[in-house]
């Protein structure tokens, strides 16, 4: 054995050659692991050895670029030395990979004559979710070995594929069962049937289906789940350089469309959520090797739309749940509803029919509450009333066993308050899903005055193992989310008063890159939630439209009319009429609101409000905040969230604005927060901010 640099060494075994990689965790290709790969495959290239292999220790192949390098000045040599070094080598190189080959891993992989890999290995160019294209020559040697087809996705997606998929397509050459022995034996076959060492940078057979009807095929099938997004379009851009240029050529502009990403801010935003997103699950007065409840099964105290996509996400996992409604009919019905969900997703291919039985066989269905009587957690998951919710948690007090973590679903009540109606505070805590709860990512874990150390590190353990991404936050009316939300609508709800249009603010929030805007969500939700006829006032727009019978998309009218087959929106020029003639008998004058008043009105004050919420200690850092709000409402990751976007503005132009409006409009949702005024004075940034 002999040391190359601090993560590489070469063995021997027999006429072998083995490059072997050891930086954990991930392998990332740091400087001494790419001069490694250089020096080792050149060492061995001048020895007696008749092939290489390039394998990995630990729990994986090289996972991709060390991300911790990114922004500084590179550190010699470049990537491309090393990849020279595999691709131009006079002796085989054999690539041998387990766990993921992604990124500048796979890249890596790609220069190689061959590649082997075990039946669970995972391949994949995720740069795209980072905001960024291969920059390595991937979309290049890609399209080469897979066709052009197969590369788009792969590249456009970020999504790695399989070992199966994998062979099939052509990206490996062989699946082996040992990969150390496998690759060996590999070698030694390659050697002994006197293989020619091609170059997928010489091949360009699989290139022939990347035709212009295809890329704008391909252009218009993804428009949607892309929009807005910049580093897709130019990772297609490289795969068409690869259909259309000489390799060398196609590497080139790869690298111009590269400079292009890397310069964004798009990128600079989805490079600090890739941190934010981890940087959540710390908690930093909760130490990690804080003991944690064994959960092993879990009650769902209502089996409504919550409850019955609460229960998919244990369900999925593994986890035995049992569901507890009112009666029979209520809990049938949230059972057919989920088994639908699970139908409808084997039926796309999401997954098979017997997993469709193995997951509802793992849902119990009970009409008694004793039924928890054995569980380790319940998530209660009824109406947002207080006194019912404290009926049910002094009931489930009495029935669950001592120890027994005790979550409710509410997306705004004081937990505090919720768990003052049982003898054991210390074991109660929020557990925010979001709708629908089978599919959204995001968690709000929602730590009471009372929560034990022991409850909160669970429930956030929880969270990540039915596969969320939970969030730390504090007990105040709509916690984190749903507080901004509030200040949102709050200034929609003004704007249109004073001449916008439903269908205005709508769009100018859509344009921005949210799923929708404020108006046609209501209309989705139901306009008559929480709205009671008997109490009604007309003294809102939504109460005069409840009270005109209209309900949304339920039944066709809301803000918008609904076509009843394809559920297409139109404006409706009644709504806004009533919406003026209210207006107007309010005292307010009418008159042409830009799109720029819009945006700003609307989402400045969720700025303001996140950044009281931070001097409040209900979030911990400021990119906790952006976190929530990505995965819970739909933010546009690529502005890297509302504090993140703040920061891009700057501060300062964002503090005055706030001011501005508050002198013009009043109000609490536009009181400064000092801590924003505090940053902004000191030229700091609040996306950094932690408490």
């Amino acid at each position: 054995m002999t040391a190359i640099t601090e993560s590489v060494r070469l063995e021997r075994e027999g006429d072998i050659a083995l490059v072997i990689i050891d930086n954990p965790p991930v392998n990332a290709l740091s400087h001494h692991v790419r001069q490694g790969i250089l020096d080792g495959v050149t060492q061995a290239a001048q020895s007696d050895a008749t092939a290489i292999v390039v394998i990995c220790d630990g729990r994986t192949f090289i996972a991709g670029a060390d991300i911790t390098e990114f922004g500084g000045a590179p550190k010699p040599p470049s990537l491309q030395a090393a990849q020279d070094a595999m691709e131009n080598c006079s002796k085989p190189v054999v690539a041998a990979i387990h766990g993921t080959a992604l990124g500048g891993g796979l890249e890596v992989a790609l220069c190689a004559h061959f590649r082997v890999a075990v039946e669970s290995a995972k391949f994949g160019l995720p740069e795209v979710k980072l905001g960024l294209l291969p920059g390595a020559g991937g979309t290049q040697r890609l399209p080469r070995v897979t066709g052009v087809a197969h590369a788009l996705q792969m590249v456009t997606s970020g999504d790695p594929i399989g070992t199966s998929e994998a062979l099939e397509c052509g990206l490996i050459d062989e699946v082996v069962d040992d990969l150390r022995a496998g690759a060996v034996a590999f070698a030694q076959k390659v050697v002994a049937e006197g293989r020619a060492l091609a170059r997928i940078r010489d091949r360009s057979e699989k290139l022939a289906d990347g035709t212009p009807e295809l890329f704008a095929d391909f252009r218009k099938g993804i428009a949607r789940k892309t929009r807005g997004f910049l580093a897709p379009e130019n990772n297609i851009k490289c795969i068409e350089a690869a259909a259309t240029l000489e390799f060398d050529a196609g590497v080139a502009r790869e690298r111009e469309l590269f400079g292009e990403v890397m310069a964004s801010t798009q990128s600079a935003a989805q490079r600090y959520y890739f941190f934010a997103e981890r940087a959540a699950a710390k908690i930093p007065d909760v130490p990690s090797d804080t003991p944690q409840l064994d959960i092993g099964s879990c009650g769902i105290l209502g089996a409504g739309t919550m409850g019955g996509g609460i229960a998919m996400n244990f369900a999925n996992v593994g986890i035995p749940v049992t569901i507890v409604e009112r009666n029979s009919e209520a809990l049938d019905r949230g059972l057919a509803v989920v088994r639908s969900n699970y139908e409808r997703t084997a039926s796309r291919g999401g997954i098979t029919q017997e997993q469709v039985e193995e997951r509802m066989g793992l849902i119990t269905g009970s009409t008694d509450q004793s039924a928890f009587a054995d569980v380790d957690m319940v998530i209660e998951a009824i109406f947002e009333d207080m006194d019912l919710k404290k009926e049910v948690f002094a009931g489930l007090d009495e029935i669950c066993k001592p120890g027994a973590l005790l979550a409710s679903n509410t997306s705004a009540l004081d937990v505090n308050e919720i768990a003052s109606a049982t003898s054991r505070p210390e074991s109660v805590i929020g557990m925010h899903f979001f709708s629908p709860a089978n599919v959204m990512k995001l968690l709000e874990v929602v730590r009471g005055d009372a929560s034990s150390d022991t409850i909160v590190a669970t429930a956030m353990a929880m969270g990540r193992r039915v596969n969320k991404i939970p969030v730390l936050v504090g007990v105040c009316r709509g916690f984190v989310g749903n507080r901004m939300l509030f200040a949102r609508r709050l200034e929609a709800d003004a704007i249109i008063l004073e001449g916008a249009t439903p269908a205005q603010v709508d769009k100018v929030i859509y344009d921005y890159g949210m799923p929708m805007g404020p108006y046609a969500m209501s209309d989705l939700a139901g306009l008559d939630i929480g709205w009671k006829a008997d109490t009604s006032t007309s003294s809102t727009v939504r109460e005069i439209l409840c009270e005109s019978g209209r309900r949304g998309q339920k039944n066709g009218r809301g803000y918008y009319t609904y076509d009843p087959e394809t559920r297409a929106s139109t404006p409706d020029p009644e709504v806004e009429q009533m919406i003026r003639d209210f207006s107007v008998a309010q005292g307010h004058e009418q008159r042409d609101v830009t799109d720029q008043e819009v945006l700003e009105r609307c989402l400045y004050p969720m700025i303001n409000e996140g950044a009281k919420i931070l001097e409040e200690g209900i979030a911990i850092r400021g990119s906790d905040i952006d976190v929530v709000w990505i995965n819970g409402y739909g933010w546009p990751v690529y502005t890297g969230g509302p504090m993140f976007w703040a920061d891009t503005i700057g501060l300062p132009e964002v503090v005055a604005k706030i001011e501005d409006y508050h002198a013009k409009l009043g109000g609490e949702h536009w009181e400064l927060s000092p801590l924003l005024k505090r940053l902004a004075d000191e030229g700091k940034r609040i996306s950094e901010y932690s408490n």
